[in-house]
């Protein structure tokens, strides 16, 4: 039997990138995913996708930033299924910038899209999950939040989902629902490449230079971090909770 066979899953940002990785392998694994992103026509070809290889896909738009959005986002997944089983996080936006450049609004785009979201959506998710007494949170952290010029805002972001993360699973865990966070470091993604051509370089030139300061001398791939959040929202994972993981090749 798959793993995820009857689960219900809700990945946002999941229209490219990580989130789209990891939207796939849960439903390659037997889940019945909901492909959340921005718009419903950003999200409906990785929801596609799915159903095309024999899998159980709806694409949902949803700004994950707004309250509304996300109550009616969740509304949608449980009157098409009937519950949520695992919920995760993984929406987010860059807007680096040294601190004496970056305006208020760059900050709060930020911190809104990328932590801010991450508690309206748990918080619309606790409550089918608690009482279901069975739930599994994964929240997208990354190894910014150790500290990386020009992203102060998205480095305390970052940092605050690990503390999010270990908070809920402290308050959640009574009602069986594990919460867990990934830190990915370099990861070839879209958001990546974007942040090469900010700096003037090809995406591939800018992952090269990356990859030597990395143990593994590689960047890392959505799919391999697509992997650990599957773990995590598994049953394999039934005693991990309020962890973050950092997956990043080994750099320090």
């Amino acid at each position: 039997m798959s793993r995820f066979a009857e689960r219900i899953a809700v990945v946002t940002g999941a229209a490219q990138g990580i989130g789209a990785a990891t939207a796939r392998r849960l439903a390659a694994d037997g889940a019945s995913v909901a492909v959340v992103d921005l718009t419903e026509d950003r999200a409906r070809p990785v929801a596609a996708e799915i159903v095309e290889a024999g899998g159980t896909a709806v694409a949902i738009g949803c700004d994950v930033a707004v309250e509304r959005d996300v109550a009616a986002m969740t509304a949608q997944v449980l009157d098409r299924f009937g519950r949520l089983d695992i919920l995760v996080n993984n929406a987010g936006i860059t807007r680096d910038n040294l601190l004496f450049k970056m305006p208020a609004a760059e900050w709060d785009a930020v911190i809104s899209t990328n932590l801010t979201s991450m508690f309206l959506c748990c918080h619309a998710a606790q409550q089918p999950m608690v009482a279901a007494g069975y739930g599994r949170i994964v929240n997208l952290s990354s190894r910014s939040a150790l500290g990386a010029r020009g992203q102060v805002n998205y480095a305390a972001a970052k940092a605050g989902v690990q503390g999010l993360t270990a908070t809920l699973a402290i308050e959640l865990g009574p009602f069986g629902v594990t919460v867990n966070a990934v830190a990915p470091g370099y990861i070839a993604t879209a958001m990546t490449a974007a942040t090469a051509q900010r700096v003037g370089l090809e995406a591939d030139d800018h992952q090269q230079r990356a990859a030597t300061q990395i143990p593994l001398r590689r960047v890392g791939q959505p799919t391999e971090v697509a992997e650990v959040i599957a773990f995590l929202a598994s049953d394999a994972a039934s005693y991990v909770s309020g962890q973050t993981l950092y997956v990043n090749g080994g750099a320090r």
